[in-house]
Parts: C-alpha cells; structure tokens; sequence
C-alpha cells in the first residue's frame, strides 16, 4: 500500500541499507585526504609565506589521482598477501591504501614547510597517491555491492560523506589552527601541526568501516569470460606456457581487456566520449587551486572562509548534488550535464566581482553559494553519465580511467595558475577559467546527439 500510494517514501527505504549506510562512512574516507594536499595545504603554504608560484606547482601533487588508471589493473586482479584471504580483494586493497593515507598524514603534521618544503611534498604525494587507490578501490567496490538500481543511492550517500569530509578537511582544519594560533598576523607551524594530526586521527572512519562491511561479489559475464579464455587460448597456440603464459593472460585480462571492452562497445564513439571527460570539470578545477590564495589576499580571516567556503559552500554542493539528481531523474542525464557544464563556468565570472569588492563578506556568502550549487548540479550528473558508461566487468579499471582522464589535464593546467595570476591579475584569472569551459558545451552538445542516436 505505502509503495502504491506514497512511492517516494518507500524509495527512501532505499537508505537503511546496510550498504548504502556504509558508503557513507567510506565517503567520509575519501573525501578526507583531497584538501589535506590541494586547497587546506595551499592556505597552510600560503601563511607560511611560500611563493604562489611554487604553490601553484605544488598542485601537481594532484595528478596522482589522474594518473590512477595506471595501477587500477593491479587494484582489480591483485590479491595482496594474507588481507585479500581474509578480507578480499576490495577491502584488502582499502584497508592499506587507508593506513597509508593515516601514516603520511602524520608525516606531514610534523614537517613544517619553511624547515622542509621537499618533505612536505614528498609525504602529501604519498597521501595523494595512497588516496587515489582508495579511490580505485572503493569505486569498484560502489560498483560491485549493489545492483543497478541501488546505484544511485550509493553514489548519493558517498557524496553526503564526501562533502562531510571535505567540511572537516577544510573548515575543520582552518578552526582547529585558528582557535590555537596565538596571533594570526605571524606564522606559526604549531596549529597546523595539531590540526593534521587530529586529521590523521579521523582516518579511523573509514578503516573501521572496511572491516565491517562485506565483500561484494564481483559479476563477471560470459561474453567477458569467454574472450579472455580465447586470448589464453591463443597465447597457449603461439608456443607460451607455464608462468610466461600465466603472466601474458593476466596482463591481457586485467590491463588490455577493460579498454579493449570500451572501445568495442562505443567505437569512434570513444574518443568523443573521452575527451568530454578530460574537459567537463575543467572550470572549477583549475579555478579551485588559487582559491584559497585569493581569499587570503582579499583579506579574509581563517574564521570567515571556513564558515563561508569550508562550510556553508559544501552545504550548497551537497543541495546541489540532490538538485542535480533530480533534475537527472526528470530532464535526463545529458541535459542536466548540459545545465552543470554552464553554471560552472558562467559563475566563475562572480569571483572577477568579488575581487573587485574586496574584504565582503555578504558577496563572499553569495558568489560561494552559487558557485558550489551549481558544482554539485554537474557533479550529479557526471557520476551519473560516468556510471552508465562502466562495464561492471572492469569495474576498479574503467572507472579509474575515467576519473583519470577527468583530472589529467585540469591539474596540469592548474600547476601555472600561481604564474598567470602574478602576470595579469585576479580578475582576468577567473575570466579565464570561465572561457575554457566553453568547448565543454560544445562536446556535451556532440555527446547528447550521439546518445539521442543510441535511443
């Protein structure tokens, strides 16, 4: 009766699954380390007095997490000594890649940049490369735990736990070092040393997680069976045995075979399809790295951009993210990508205004808003488009590779953000990364045709 009649509220029986619960925790997981090494660290940099150019480079410590496709075969078909027995292959690759994540955050509380700049960036490489394994397996453990129609609810309550984190990351952060710096017109490493220890702290959640939720049971059907068994076959034909014909149908299996798949089920297709996603955040990215340096410039306190940006702009993205589903739901996946990819890039156009007003605080409030309403309108719909084009086969590899491309060339673009910034100026900065996102317009435009096509 309450499904016939109120269908929404037995939809929302959807997230008491157990599940769907846990992916909340494990977002949490997740989106903990991203600041730690990119924005959170740029604003520690940026009070300790470490040039915007080299701030700006230090952002490539980010493309860890673009070139993840690289290592996401080992995460896929690897079984790791002992854990993956007693775990299995998904917790087991979760479980280090979190005691990882935890160790290096410690190594980065107790290293000070202006004694050892070179320590902290070899420490946050190591949280950012240890994160993007997290990433690679919890993806695919997203993938692999439910069937399709619980998807979105996981990816929903991921995001929840994500923006949670991010919260802590940035804010939590930014309060923490505030409420024990005696004096915020000098630098002290003392704050920012408590604050990531008590970061490193939290990584508790998802290794406590890990151990509590079950295996899921990879689906692997017969059309991908049957072609890794004819590639062995033929291997066996061409004269290799024993271990080389052990370790050349591995590789094929775990490396060749997730692309060899896209590319066969989507054609030319593929590289549409590619670069839409090597572009479709670029905007918001390479806007992202400068932020932090920009409020500090405009003369915001610690207090006010965690309670502005760090909090109330992540409340934003989170209602944006369930504005972005349904809006999925009732305009479909490639109009609301469409909607996503032009409020990304027309609201980068508020920060020129707000580099113009300076210290205010009311329009920091409203260009914050904005902006990260209409990052979780695109975020939504970007899972959404990336989950549909996976083939649950190839889950940790296929998703790696997408997000890899995702981030590949905004980060690289990022690391000179801190150089046109000292050549031409806040203002036409933001300007900038509003234009690059249109030819994301036009390729999304290209996508939804060739998806109308498909229909």
């Amino acid at each position: 009766m309450i499904e016939k009649h109120h269908p929404w509220l037995a939809a929302l029986r959807i997230y008491a699954h157990p599940r769907v619960v846990g992916m909340l925790f494990l977002g949490f997981s997740a989106g903990l380390p991203l600041l730690l090494v990119l924005g959170t660290l740029s604003f520690w940099l940026s009070e300790a007095g470490i040039a915007r150019a080299t701030i700006g480079h230090l952002s490539w410590v980010g493309l860890a997490y673009g070139f993840k496709f690289l290592w996401s075969p080992l995460v896929d078909r690897l079984n790791l000594p002992i854990l993956t027995a007693r775990l299995g292959r998904r917790r087991a690759w979760l479980l280090v890649s979190q005691l990882c994540i935890a160790a290096a955050l410690l190594g980065m509380a107790n290293t000070d940049p202006v004694l050892n700049l070179t320590h902290m960036v070899w420490f946050a490489l190591a949280v950012a490369f240890a994160s993007a394994t997290q990433d690679i397996a919890l993806d695919a453990y997203r993938i692999e735990a439910v069937e399709i129609e619980k998807q979105g609810a996981m990816a929903a309550t991921y995001q929840a736990g994500y923006r949670m984190a991010m919260i802590t990351a940035g804010a939590g952060v930014l309060w923490i070092a505030a409420s024990i710096d005696p004096s915020e017109a000098t630098y002290d490493y003392r704050p920012w040393q408590v604050a990531y220890t008590i970061m490193a702290g939290l990584m508790l959640v998802g290794i406590v997680t890990t151990l509590i939720i079950r295996e899921p049971e990879k689906k692997v059907s017969a059309i991908t069976t049957e072609r890794e068994v004819h590639a062995r076959d033929r291997f066996a034909a061409a004269g290799l045995s024993g271990g080389v014909l052990n370790a050349t149908a591995w590789v094929y299996s775990a490396v060749l075979s997730p692309f060899i798949d896209f590319i066969q089920r989507f054609k030319w297709q593929a590289a549409l399809i590619l670069a839409l996603i090597a572009v479709y955040r670029i905007s918001d990215i390479v806007m992202g790295v400068m932020s932090n340096p920009f409020y500090q410039e405009m003369g915001f306190t610690k207090d006010e951009v965690a309670t502005v940006s760090k909090v109330y702009g992540v409340i934003m993205t989170i209602a944006g993210a369930a504005l972005g589903g349904l809006l999925t739901m009732r305009m479909g996946v490639m109009r609301t990508l469409m909607l996503g990819a032009l409020l990304s890039a027309a609201t980068n156009l508020l920060f020129v205004w707000l580099a113009g007003r300076g210290h205010d605080v009311g329009a920091l409030v409203f260009t914050i808003s904005a902006d990260n309403l209409s990052a979780g309108i695109a975020s939504s719909a970007f899972v959404a488009y990336l989950s549909g084009l996976t083939n649950q086969a190839y889950s940790a590899t296929q998703y790696a590779l997408f997000t890899s491309v995702m981030l590949l060339l905004p980060k690289f673009i990022a690391g000179f953000t801190g150089e046109f910034v000292d050549a031409y100026g806040w203002a036409n900065f933001f300007t900038g990364t509003a234009l690059i996102g249109a030819p994301v317009l036009i390729l999304v435009w290209l996508a939804a045709r060739m998806h109308d096509k498909e229909k």
